[in-house]
This record gives structure tokens, sequence and C-alpha cells, in this order.
């Protein structure tokens, strides 16, 4: 917009007038913004310097181009930045300049405040704060320009940056700015003065040519076109990092990032996103050096220079430390606010009840309000009464007080005589009808309210509902059925204009009960006969109307006013406003309710005075309108708001016939809110030249509850001004009145309301507790006793006493009064004459750390920061919410469509600094929204319990958002100390002391037990000639291939193993005789064809089936030593090719054995483009056998000699390969057929990845040993057909199975729906024994028992499903639990006795408490599974190494025949392994060699008793030590904050979180559409603050699929971090919490 560049004093008044209407038209929606600016930039036309060419960057939804930024030139804004000055008479001419661009709404107006603003900014410049902007896919920007963007702070808005510079260098302020932003950005991040050319990465980052390029060129302040733009970044660092631009990179230019297995750290390239899903199973980045040394990350990326931009602004000192807490239990004290020794604290004497004036009966009063609409309408049915204007400003039809009376009479008769029949009318009198009347119908409203008041019947004056969605409108709804309104009356043009069904008739709306909708309009209506007459009472206690009011919270109440309320009201008011019969009244107010409705609607006819109704739609085309009428009509008084008097300014031309020297009275109806003396005086200043006096503004007060409160009167003196005082806005929050002078910034400057109604007596009390009378010093809730009060909520007996019936009482506890007073819900005091003072609302209360804040303060605030160009005045929604017990404030506004994303955000920081500064208080969370979006009341206000409980539910859809929770929570536990150890032998000898056991269990003892299966094996082996004998060194023992090699001989036709395809059917099979056959032919093949020796690795990338296992069998013959490693993904070479690579290289393979179509794929050109395929060792094809057998079968000389290595990627990113001796697989494979009962006649359905830990024993080597059919089921088909492994084991009758969490979760989700159908295919699972979970992780438990309940009604068991455990040291440690069968003898009822529920305050401090199910904290915590025969465990202190007592947390450690032996690695690092594999207790039993898992966990003795009698130890895994995060002092496991977060809002699907510079970053994937994004920032960081007492430092939203997982269906949460700091996650929002 290059107008901004316009000297305003240039412009004709009459055209800056006519822009100020088409601001407001903007602000208001009535016109298009680009409406605006074709009539903005014609009527600015002749006034333009020309203004130079620029392109925009354009937006498109996730734009797959490379758009780079045109020449763009600085043109300040000086329009919006012009200094504010106090408004004194003189300055009226001025006046007109000084609005705000887009003004709506100037109740906040303040010159005073505004100044107090920009200087408490001024200040924060000398300290500045460098926020980090946060980062977003490019189809959430909406534009972008580069021209506005300067550091944070450095325009004030001050006059001097008025001048304006044709050339492109921009003010001499801006240019200081931003011409050396490289270096302000260095500076901010490494607090080093270096020059422009220093690379913004991290102080822990390599630095990377990209960045430092990217770094010189940004170096310029204005950036001609910039080629090296187009490959070296895909964002731009607008403001030092601050800001990143995501585009797409067109996929020629780049290949994707590797997966595990890079070298270098030169891959920081883009991966295009493929449209569909991508599989899980292959993760789109990472980087092998990384991976490997797990912490030493060579980051070259801008996510790591804002993670460190933010480390260094939270290293801000914070607000002076607290010192006492109260207890959260007794784990962790949060921290509570002590008061301040140095806080203000009331002085003053108690205070005395106000008393107003007599109330004087005049002999002429009415008896009652219908009686004077008889009196008015019989003898002078010609006057007017109310005169309704349409939306030209035209009288549309003047309504007497002669066609009132007899229209309401109409009415009245119709309500009572023709609805329902004779016999059972629909309405008596007493009863409740709803009134429905748009609100530029007012006179259809007035007929309809006195038709009711003269049938006796109790209005209920609504909005009128515009969709069934409506905001507020459900709880309207609550409140008619509450109410038993049966009835509806509206007008014809209304109840045409409701929304309709197909059929015609009104749809019910939500929430609200049947309604008969009855048109009041004379024409539909019969006459009454002429001898019907209305009853007309004198006024007594019945309910005259029921006036709705919407709490803080939302919901709706009823106010019940009575006939006499009603009528002293009338008559209070009548001699306050000194009201005389005949005058004329302008109303701009509501007619519905509150003052609009009092004035113009019911004193009026008391006093037969004449409305002239201005509606609201009148007011959008003509905002001076109400002044215009005042002139025509000369009238005596208006009712209006603060927000009419801004308007009329806005609008304000040189009129020369306006006159208001007529006005007697000017009722401000929003006088309580403090923000309305602005435009109180600045309306007075202009005005007072054109016949308007002082002493004619009166503002009033009132509330729902107390009807008017106070009301300033028209007095003749104009000698006497009004009240008011300037106070200190620090004393405020305490409660206490203290007066300032106006040099301090944070005053509040607050006008007298006037004086006590007559007949009523005022106090204020203490807003909490007992209704205790305030000191003249102290602020408290206003309350009023009179008779001219609503009475009740309708049908609220419990809330109506707290409000309508509170006894204020002396310090000394006596009651002031007999007579029960009212809340009115003001806050403020009684100052000297009797004069009332309000300061806030109730409603708008926030109590942050024991200080009260009111939200209109911190909207005023808010506004006053300049420029305020980027959001609407009138739509900002200030209110707390309540986050780790205490409140904490958000704000909301309305951001204009044409701000961009930095000038906004720079916007936001400076809100934020404001507020500190002057209310010396936090903002938790400051959101922008698109315009118009917020929810709305009828009147076009914000609807503030709708916008916040959209916020909490995480519909607002945002498109900015800033968070602190750092700088506003003060009450976080403190860090945790750790103590000085007690020594491993102090804690054995305390626990044996405390009748403690020593944490130690173990499985069936393997010696004892006589396998008959083995012995059978042993004869047969030493009866034939072709196997040699076992050595009698060790019996029990036999090497795999001699066992395959025996049931070749034994049992040759017998099945071992069937492998399934997508359909179900079978695709291959092997027998005992066919699998020994072929692995003899690969031996031959190896030998001769590798030319391989005994000892050899040989690599087997083979996808999974029966190839897999004829290779391992075909090795173990040749005396090779078999690695499986998973084959690379076709459709994902680049990422999952250099793994592959990886792993036979580090396992130094001699050869690699694969199929025809894989070798071919090792070769092709896209592997060439991955890795350097010449370095490949010799691949052989096993598609192609030899015929013949080899002429020996190998025997291992030793049982301790290698047999096979596994290799797996631990979920901290490590590539881990362990040696797994022959001794230790056949122990391995003897206990797992000894605790699954695996015979040869046995089933058992395997669905598990064959590639290492457990699945591959499963896969591979149990048949073989135990003789059972193993049915494969390769869990890559499942995603085709999610059915296909439980139709498997259903039609095998199978009764163990065993599969991953990933393929439980894909059931569990791709299922959900078709249980049924799966029934109607004779889906059966009632054979299922056994149903394992293989894992190296904590059970997941939720998944677990959503499977279960499921699939129960298949059949499956509820206790049938059961985890494994097994880790690197220890391939399986747990399985299987007991049998269901001895549960059932055992007659154990009711939840599974293997489940705990255990602090999780207790476990972060590395102890456990067992608390019961639902508890606050509490955590489920599922048994692992029985321990393997053969398996001992103990729990052991990971520090100490000393042993623990039962029930204690430590690092699980094992000792089994099955152990792995030791880690292969490429550097031969024995060091590791000699921690790993070899411990000893170093108290206790210290003889005993023990494995370390690195899994903290702990045992419990149960009440259960196993097969052998003794009592069952059940362990429970915790999590592991290198993937638990030490924060705070405190130990947390990923996974506890990853469940609380993806509760917290329906679309995050996935969550991973990981630490980086002890920030806590957390990534959730979105299910949902981009602009959700946002939602997702505050729901996060609340729920984590709530539930784990820790900060989010950084919030990263991604699509699905983004979070790396493994085989076993673990997330991959280094390698994400990594991923993440090599920017390459394409996030689509990352947040920096301050």
């Amino acid at each position: 917009m290059a107008d901004r560049s316009l000297d305003t004093m240039s412009i004709p008044l009459e055209v800056r007038a006519r822009l100020a209407e088409l601001e407001l038209e903007l602000s208001e929606g009535d016109i298009t913004q680009k409406g605006y600016e074709k009539k903005r930039s014609k009527l600015l036309g002749a006034y333009l310097p020309q203004p130079p060419e620029r392109s925009r960057l354009s937006h498109h939804p996730r734009t797959h181009k490379n758009c780079r930024p045109g020449k763009m030139n600085g043109v300040e804004q000086s329009l919006s930045q012009e200094r504010r000055t106090p408004v004194t008479p003189s300055s009226s001419a001025r006046y007109h300049r000084r609005r705000s661009s887009g003004s709506r709404d100037e109740r906040y107006r303040s010159d005073v405040h505004t100044e107090a603003v920009q200087a408490a900014l001024a200040k924060h410049k000398e300290r500045k704060m460098a926020v980090p902007m946060p980062s977003k896919r490019r189809s959430l920007v909406v534009q972008t320009s580069m021209d506005a963007y300067t550091p944070p702070d450095t325009s004030s808005g001050s006059e001097d940056e008025g001048s304006v510079q044709g050339d492109s260098q921009g003010t001499p302020t801006s240019s200081q700015g931003s011409i050396n932003m490289e270096h302000w950005i260095s500076r901010a991040i490494h607090g080093s003065t270096t020059s422009s050319t220093t690379s913004s990465s991290s102080a822990h980052s390599g630095g990377s040519s990209a960045a430092n390029r990217l770094a010189d060129v940004m170096a310029q302040t204005h950036i001609d076109t910039v080629p090296q733009l187009e490959c070296e970044s895909r964002g731009m660092e607008l403001g030092g990092g601050l800001f990143i631009v995501r585009e797409r990179i067109p996929e020629e230019n780049h290949s994707a990032p590797p997966d595990v297995t890079t070298y270098t750290s030169e891959h920081t390239m883009q991966v295009e996103r493929q449209q569909g899903s991508t599989p899980r199973a292959a993760p789109k980045y990472g980087n092998a050096e990384l991976m490997e040394t797990g912490d030493g990350v060579p980051v070259s990326s801008r996510v790591s220079a804002k993670i460190q931009q933010l480390v260094n602004t939270l290293k801000r000192p914070k607000r002076p430390p607290l010192r006492e807490f109260f207890v959260d239990d007794f784990e962790e004290l949060l921290e509570v606010q002590q008061p301040d020794p140095n806080q203000p604290k009331p002085e003053g004497a108690q205070m005395l009840p106000m008393r107003g004036e007599q109330l004087g009966v005049v002999t002429n009063w009415p008896p009652s309000l219908e009686a004077a609409l008889q009196r008015w309408g019989t003898i002078s049915p010609k006057a007017p009464c109310l005169t309704t204007m349409d939306t030209n400003g035209k009288p549309l039809y003047i309504l007497t007080y002669g066609k009132l009376w007899t229209r309401s009479m109409k009415v009245a008769y119709n309500i009572l005589h023709k609805l329902g029949t004779k016999q059972e009318p629909m309405v008596r009198p007493g009863d409740r009808v709803a009134l429905v009347f748009p609100n530029n119908d007012p006179a259809a409203f007035m007929v309809a309210f006195y038709g009711c008041l003269l049938a006796e019947v109790v209005p209920v004056p609504i909005e009128v509902p515009l969709t069934r969605k409506d905001a507020g409108s459900q709880q309207i709804g609550f409140l008619l059925g509450s109410c038993g309104v049966t009835v509806a009356l509206t007008s014809d043009a209304c109840h045409k204009g409701l929304p309709k069904s197909p059929t015609g008739e009104i749809p019910q709306f939500k929430g609200w009960p049947k309604l008969l909708w009855f048109v009041t309009e004379s024409k539909h209506l019969s006459k009454p006969p002429r001898d019907w007459f209305p009853h007309i009472k004198d006024a007594n206690n019945d309910t005259a109307y029921i006036e709705y009011k919407t709490c803080k919270d939302g919901s709706v109440l009823g106010v019940t006013v009575t006939r006499i309320a009603l009528l002293t009201h009338c008559q209070a008011l009548t001699q306050a406003c000194g009201y005389t019969e005949a005058e004329t009244i302008v109303n701009v107010l509501d007619f519905k309710k509150d003052v609009g409705l009092w004035h113009g609607i019911l004193t009026s006819v008391m006093n037969m005075m004449h409305v002239i109704s201005i509606p609201y739609s009148l007011m959008k085309v003509n905002p001076i309108s109400w002044i215009q009428k005042v002139c025509q009509y000369k009238a005596k008084v208006a009712c209006v708001k603060s927000r009419d008097m801004h308007w009329a300014l806005v609008a304000h031309r040189d009129q020369r016939d306006i006159n208001l020297s007529s006005l007697r009275m000017l009722i401000v109806a929003d006088g309580a809110n403090p923000w309305s003396i602005s435009s109180c005086d600045a309306f007075l200043n202009v005005f007072q030249s054109k016949g308007l006096r002082q002493e004619v503004i009166c503002p009033c007060a009132s509330s729902p509850e107390a009807l008017t409160v106070a009301i300033r009167r028209p007095t003749d003196d104009s000698n006497q001004p009004p009240g008011r005082g300037v106070l200190s806005m620090h004393g405020l929050t305490y409660g206490v009145i203290r007066v300032d002078s106006e040099e301090k910034l944070s005053v509040l400057t607050v006008q007298d309301v006037g004086l006590v109604m007559p007949g009523a007596i005022i106090c204020s009390v203490k807003p909490d507790g007992v209704p205790q009378l305030c000191r003249t010093d102290e602020i408290g809730e206003i309350c009023v006793c009179s008779i001219a009060t609503g009475t009740s909520y309708y049908g609220l007996s419990g809330m109506t006493k707290n409000t309508f019936e509170v006894f204020p009482m002396t310090c000394s506890g006596a009651p002031i009064s007999e007579y029960p007073f009212v809340r009115t819900g003001l806050l403020g005091f009684v100052g000297p004459g009797g004069l009332v003072f309000v300061v806030g609302k109730m409603d708008g209360l926030m109590v942050v750390s024991g200080r009260r804040h009111n939200a209109d303060d911190i909207v005023a605030t808010a506004l006053a920061v300049e420029p305020m160009k980027f959001v609407y005045r009138g739509r900002i929604a200030v209110f707390s919410v309540n986050v780790l017990h205490d409140e904490r404030i958000v704000i909301i506004a309305e951001q204009r469509p044409d701000s961009t994303e930095e000038d906004s955000f720079q916007w936001m920081s400076r809100v934020l600094q404001a507020i500190d500064s002057i209310h010396q208080v936090g903002v938790y969370c400051l959101a922008l929204v698109p315009a118009n979006t917020l929810p709305k009341t009828p009147l076009g206000g914000i609807h503030l319990s709708e916008t916040k409980q959209l916020f909490l539910e995480g519909s607002l859809h945002p498109c900015n958002v800033l968070m602190c929770p750092h700088t506003c929570v003060v009450n976080l536990p403190k860090p945790r100390q750790k103590q000085p150890e007690i020594g491993p032998a102090s804690v054995m000898v305390g626990n044996l002391v405390s009748g403690k056991r020593i944490a130690q269990a173990s499985g069936r003892d393997l010696g004892q037990i006589e396998d008959n299966d083995q012995a059978r094996k042993r004869l047969v082996s030493s009866s034939t000639t072709t196997i040699a004998s076992p050595s009698s060194a060790c019996l029990m023992f036999l090497f795999l291939s001699e066992v395959l090699q025996w049931r070749a001989q034994t049992t040759p036709d017998h099945v071992l193993f069937t492998l399934l395809n997508s359909r179900g059917t079978i695709a291959n099979s092997l027998t005992c005789v066919q699998l020994h056959k072929r692995a003899e032919k690969i031996a031959v093949m190896l030998m001769e064809r590798g030319h391989l020796q005994d000892g050899d690795h040989v690599a087997l990338v083979y996808p999974p089936g029966i190839d897999l296992i004829a290779a391992f069998y075909g090795c173990l013959y040749a005396g090779c030593v078999p690695i499986t490693v998973r084959p690379p993904h076709p459709q994902n070479i680049a990422t999952t090719l250099p793994t592959v690579k990886m792993i036979v290289e580090v396992s130094r393979s001699a050869c690699i054995m694969t199929t025809q179509l894989i070798c071919k794929l090792l070769r092709s050109r896209e592997a060439a483009a991955a890795v350097d395929i010449r370095t490949w060792p010799t691949v052989l094809d096993t598609d192609d056998l030899p015929k013949k057998r080899p002429s020996l079968i190998y025997k291992p000389s030793n049982p301790d000699t290698l047999a096979y290595l596994d290799f797996s990627v631990s979920t901290t990113g490590m590539l881990a390969g362990v040696k797994m001796s022959h001794a230790a697989t056949s122990a391995f494979c003897r206990s797992i057929k000894l605790q699954c009962e695996l015979y040869p006649s046995r089933e058992v359905a395997i669905c598990l990845d064959p590639y290492c830990g457990l699945g591959f024993v499963l896969w591979c080597l149990c048949s073989v040993y135990s003789g059972h059919q193993s049915i494969l089921i390769p869990p890559a088909e499942l995603e085709t057909s999610p059915a296909l492994w439980l139709l498997a084991v259903s039609q095998y009758k199978v009764r163990d199975t065993f599969c991953s969490y990933s393929v439980m979760e894909l059931c569990t989700k791709g299922l959900g729906s078709q249980t049924e159908s799966l029934k109607g295919r004779g889906l059966d699972l009632s054979r299922v024994r056994t149903c394992v979970v293989v894992a190296e992780e904590r059970p997941r438990i939720a998944l677990t028992q959503s499977f279960s309940k499921l699939f129960k009604d298949l059949g499956l068991h509820p206790r049938a499903v059961s985890t494994s455990f097994g880790c690197r040291v220890n391939l399986a440690i747990c399985l299987q639990p007991h049998r269901l069968g001895k549960l059932a003898e055992q007659g154990t009822s009711g939840p599974d006795p293997t489940t705990v529920y255990v602090d999780m305050r207790a476990l972060r401090h590395d102890r456990v408490r067992l608390v019961e199910r639902g508890s606050p904290h509490s955590l489920p915590l599922m048994e692992s599974g029985k321990i393997l025969p053969g398996v001992r465990i103990i729990i052991a202190n990971p520090e100490t190494k000393g042993p623990l007592g039962d029930s204690h947390l430590g690092e699980i450690w094992v000792h089994s025949a099955h152990n792995a032996s030791g880690y292969f690695t490429i550097y031969g690092d024995e060091s590791l392994q000699s921690d790993h594999f070899n411990s000893r207790l170093s108290f206790g039993d210290t003889q005993t060699i023990w494995a370390r898992t690195g899994y903290l966990g702990f045992l419990r003795r149960t009440e259960l008793t196993d097969a052998s009698g003794e009592r069952h130890d059940a362990l429970y895994v915790v999590g592991a030590l290198d993937e638990a995060m030490e924060l705070r002092g405190m130990r947390y496991h990923p996974i506890d904050i990853e469940t609380s977060v993806i509760r917290s809002h329906k679309s995050i699907t996935e969550c991973a979180v990981f630490t980086w510079t002890n920030l806590l970053v957390v990534v959730v994937e979105l299910d949902g559409s981009e602009q959700e994004a946002l939602d997702l920032v505050p729901l996060v960081t609340n729920v984590v603050l709530e539930e784990h007492y820790l900060i989010v430092g950084v919030v990263v939203v991604v699509d699905i699929g983004v979070i790396p997982i493994n085989s076993r269906g673990e997330k991959q949460r280094m390698h994400l971090r990594d991923g993440f700091l090599a920017d390459q996650l394409d996030p689509i929002y990352v947040a920096y919490n301050m």
C-alpha cells in the first residue's frame, strides 16, 4: 500500500472524512478489502506520488514453485504512527487526523495511556528482546512482504518517524534498524558484534555454506533479484532466522536425504513429499554420524539458530523468585505466590453505606405501567410514542400512544384466547413467552411487550437466532427451557427470515424447547370483543419480565423483575433524569434489554415521551445519524454508548447545521467502563463548539441484576466539573485505591458515574468470601439495596441467594441492614461527595498470582500499542484460563487481511512488552485470528465465552500464536536436587531391616526340566552315522544345524513353515527335508561361487519369507555367520538403501545373498544415486542354485563360537549388532519351547518382521528346534489387507500367535468398524490361548486393551493378549503370562491382576509409589510377561550398581544362558561391551555376571502363585535409560508426555518428544487441515504444564507419517531430532514458546 508514504496534512478535510468513513465500513465488514482499496486509491489518486513498481509474493496453498522475491522498496507508514497528543480544546482541529486506521471501538482509547505505552516500549528498546518468530509452511503464509520488516522495536511511533524519503533507504530510523539485519541477528544470537557474514546457525552448529551465503545475501537491506536463494534455501530468514517461508523444491534438483546411514553430513536436502501416505517403515531423513554419536550433532540449520536465540532470550532475568511452597501431594512442591511485603494495603476507615435521595412520589404518577399506557392511549391517542428509522435515516413508521394501546390489547387478547382451545389455553397469566424481534423493529417489540404486560404473561426478550448453531444461542435455549417457554412472539418479517426446513417449518434450534411461533402483526390477529378489557391492577410482586444475562462462562441466566420493581425503577429514573411529559429522546441502544429497554420502552411510556429509535443497521451506514436526529427533533435526551460517540467523531464532517444545544442529557450507557472517559472527553472537545455543554454528558452504571446502579444528574451549574480520579494501576491490582500523579506510566483515569439512585442504598463489599464492607481506600464489589432491582435468577435458588440476598457486614460481623442487598457485578468505590466510581467488572476480573487484573485494562493497553494497523480495534478478546493452579491471561485479536506475518508478529511482541511494563503481568498466550472469524454477539461484539470455549477446544484456527509460558509460569516445582547417594551396602541393610526383600526373580530352572524331545534327539543323533554325536561335555546341547539334519531324517515330510500371501492363500511352504536340501545347495554355492571360509560373514538381504530361512541354514551348513538385513524399499531407495550398505559394511560381510529381483535393485541406477554400488561385496543370487550337495556339513568345534549377528537400530538411533553364539541360540530356542509349550503337533501364527530380536528367532529358528509349524504372515501384507493376520489365526485354528505393536495398531485402526462383516466371514478367535506382542519397550496398555475390547465379540479372550520384553543384551527376557486355564482355576475375576497403577510424579524421582486406579497423576503399568526359563533378573541402581529392594525403581539386569555375548562393532570397541555384558553387583552377590539391559523397571511380588506353588514375581518395565530425559533434575519418559499430548486434541494422531539444549521439543502429527495447526500449540503447552510440570520450548506440527517408526512400531526420536535440527521435516508450523 504505497499511499502510506503520503503526508496526511496535504489531504483536504472532506477527503479525510470520507476516508474515515471508508475505514469504518471496512472494519464493520460492510465492504470487502478489495472494494475498500479501490475506493481508497480513487480518493487518494490525486494526492499520491507515483509508487515505484514492486511485485508481491503470491500465495498458493502448498506451492511447488521456487518463488523469488522481486525488488521491493521500503515505504514508511506515517499515517498510523503519529504521536497521540492529549486532547485539549485547541487541538480539536487536529483531532480529525488523529484517528486509528480501522478504528471501530474507541471504548478503550486514552491518549495519556497511549503515551504511557509508547514510553514503556521505548524503555524496552534498551534491552531489546529477540523473540524467535514461528516458522510457517508456505501454504499457511497469506502473503509476505519484505519491505516492512524491522528488527523488534525499532519504530516507536513517535512523530520524527513520519518523515518520508522517496528513495529505497526508508526513514533514517528504519534504515538503521534494518540495514544490517544479519549483524543484528548474529548479535542477538551470539551476543557478539561480528561482521554481517557471520553464520546465523547456533553455537552448537558447525555452520553451513548455504547458511553463510544466505547470511551474505540477507545482509544487504534490500534484495535485488537473488538467484542464489533459488537452490540454497527453501525459506528466507527475514530478520535473522526469524521467519521461514517454506518453499517446495522440484524433485529433479534434490534426492531425498538418507536414512540412518550416510557417513557425511552433506545431505541437507529436501525430500519432496509424496502426496499419498508414505510407508511408515521408511523414515525420511537422518544421518549416520549423527545417529552413531547420538549427541554431538553437527547441525547446519536455521532451526538450531532459532532455538539458540530462544535459549538466550530465556536466560534473561525472570521475576524475583518466590519463596514458599504448598504441597501438591508430597512428591513435588508447587511454588505458591507469597504476598509482597511492599504491596499496598488499605489504610482507610470502614466505608459508610451511601443513601440516595428520597424517592418523591408525585401525585399524578400512575399506579402501574399498564395504567400509564391506558391513560395516554385514551387521553392523548395522537401523541407520538415511537418513531422508527429505515437504513437511509428516513422515518419509517410513527407509533402513537393510541395505536400502542389498541394493538397491545389485541395482542393480549390473542395470547390468552386464541392459542390452544377454550378449555385448554396454551398460555395462562403468569406463564413465560419468548419475544423474538430484530433490532430494527422496536415498534413490533413494544406492542408485544405491552401486550404481555396487559395479559399478565411474562415476556422473555431474546435475540433472533440467525442459524441453528448461533454462538450462544444454545444457552438461550436452555434458559427458555428452564423458564418453561412454549410460545415465541415474533414479527412477520422476522418469522419469514428464520431458517426453515425443506417443508417450510422452523427447525428446532440446538438446545431449544419446541416452540409455537406466533406472529403479532395486527393483520394476523382477531379483534377482541367489545366487552373484553384487560384487567389493570396496581403494581405488585408478580414477575413483570425476565431479562437474560450472559455470564463469564457463557451460561445464560434469566433475571426476574417484578411489577413493583419495574414501576419503582421507572419512577427513580424519571426523578434522577428529570423526565417530563412529551420530551423527545433519541435511543441508539438495544431496546430489548438494559438501559435501552429501561429508558426507551418503559420509562418513556410512563412519561408519555417520544422515542426516536436508531437501529444498529443505520449506525453502520451513517454513524452520525443519531446526532442528526437530535438536531432534527430538538431532542432533550439521547441514550448512547461510548462507541457511538466515537463513531460520530470518526465520521464527523464540518457540518454547519449541527446544533446540540437542545440536549439536556446525553446518557452514556457504558459509563461504568473506565475507558469510556476518553470518548466522553473527545466528544465534548469536538462538539462543544456545536452547542454541547459539559454538564450534559451523563455516564451511568447499570447491571442486569441491580438495574440502574448510579447515574450522573444533569445539572444547571456548568462550573461544577465532573469527578475523576487518576488511580495507580499497580494499587488496583491489590484492590487498593492510590491516587497517582499523571506522571506514572501505569495509571487508570476514571470518571464518576454520578450519585446513587433515588430510594437506594449503596455500599461496596470485599469481592471474595464473606460480604464485609470495604475500607474507604479499597476496591470492592458494589451492592445496592432498593425496591428497583431484580429479585432472582429464574429457577436458580442457590445462585439467587448469593447474588440477590446479600447482607453486608461490618468488620465486627454485624449486618448493616435488615434488608438484603443485590450484588451488581461492578467493582468500584464510593468517592468524595457520594460519587460512585467503577473501575471494572467482576466478569472481567482475572486473578493472576494473587493480583487482580481487569480484562478491559489489558485490552486498552494492547490497543495503545502502535501502529494499530494489524488488528481491528473492537475485535479483541481477553480472558483467563486455568493452567497449573493459576489463571493465565490469553489475548485473541482479529488480524487484518493485509497485514504481513512479520508486522503482526512484531506487533504481538510489542503488546507483550507493553502489558509486562504497565501491568507487571505476563501474557500466557497471544493469538491472532483471520478477520471476521471470532464468534459475535447479536450486536456485533465479541462473544467472549464462546471464544474461550473455542480456544480451549482447539477450534479457534488462529493464523498467528505466541505462547509465553517461560515468562509467566512462575509456580513450577523446584528443580530436584540430587541427594548424595546412600551406599549400596546401606541400602541393602536398610532393606533387610525394614523387611524388604531384594528385588530379584527367575524363571523355571532349565536344568531340572527334562525335555523328552531333547532326549530323543540325543538318542537318534548317537545312533546315526551321518551326524556326529555331540560331545559328552554338553549332553543337553545340540547345534541348530544338527537338529535340522535330524528332523530331515526322522520326519522328512513334516511341514515346518507355511508362508501366506496378501490374499490369505499359501504362497510357499517348507518341509524338514525340503529345508535341509535347500540349505545344502546354498552351502555349496557359498563355498564354490562365494569362495568363503569358515567364519566369514554373509549378509542375507531378503523380503520376509522362506528364502530367508533357507539362506540362514545354508550359512550354518557352510560354517558362515549370517546377518539378516531388511531389503531396501523399491519406492524409497534413496533413504533405505544406505542403511543396507551401512549394515553390510559394519558387519564386515564378505558376501551378500539375495533374490534376483533385489540383486538387480542393488545395482540399479537409483541405487547408484544413493550409494557407491562399486563397493558392494560379492552378490549371490539364490534363485539359481547349484544341483549338488556339499561333501561335508560344517560342524562348529566349540558351542561358544558365533552362530549369527543380530543388527538393529535402537530407538535412540544407535545401530548395534550383537553376537549370538551357538550355545546361546540353542538355549534361547529351548527356553521359548518350554515357556510356550511348543511341540511338532502345534501351529503358531507369526506376524513379525524377521530381521532382528525375538521376531527373527520366532520366524527362523524356533520351528526347526521345536518342530511346530510356523504360519508366516509378512506384516507388510497387512497394509493392503488388514484382516489377513486374524483371518489366518481363525482359519488355521491357531492357539498361539505373535505380533508387533504396529500390527496390532493396524488391526485396531483398520478393522475398528468391520467387526460385524468379519463375523459374517466366519472369523473366530475363541481358540486363541495367547497373543503375544513382541516388543522392546514398556507395554502399551491402551493399545492392548482397545485391541482386546474390539475383538472380544469375535471370541478373543480378554486375558489372551500379553506382551514380551527383550533388549539388545538379551533378545527375550519375559514372554507369555500364566495359562488362561490356571487363572480360571484360581478364580481370579475382576481386573487383570498384572496391572498396577503408579504415581507418575514419584517415577520422575526414580521412586515407585503404588496408587489406586483413577487417582490423579496415576499411570497404569502392565506386567511385561512371565520370565523365561533359565533367566534370572535383578534390579540394580544404575549409578552405584547396588541391588535394590522390591518395588524400587532401578535398572533391570539379566543373567541367562541365552544372553548375547557382546557387541559386534566396526571399531571393535570392547569398552562398551565389558560394561553391558559383564557387570557385577557392587555388593551382595558379587560373583554372578550380569548383562545390563539399559531399561528401568521394578519387580513386585504378586498374590498369584505359579505352577510350583511359588508366589509370582511380576516385572514392570518403565522405559529405556537412553530415551529418558533429564529435565529440572527429574527423569521423564517420553511416552508419558506423548500420551498426554495425543489426548489433548482429536487431530493429533501421533506425537514424539525430545530435548535440545534443555528445551523440550514436542513434534505432533496433524490429521486435519493445516488451518488447525496453530490450534494445537496452546493445547500442547497446557497439557504438558498441567500433567508434567514442564514448559514446552518448541512445538512442531508436521504431516502424518513424518515421525519415523521402526519395524517394531517404536518411534525413532533421536532420528527425528536430527531431522528437525537439519531442517528436513518440512513442518506445517513451528512455534517457539517464550
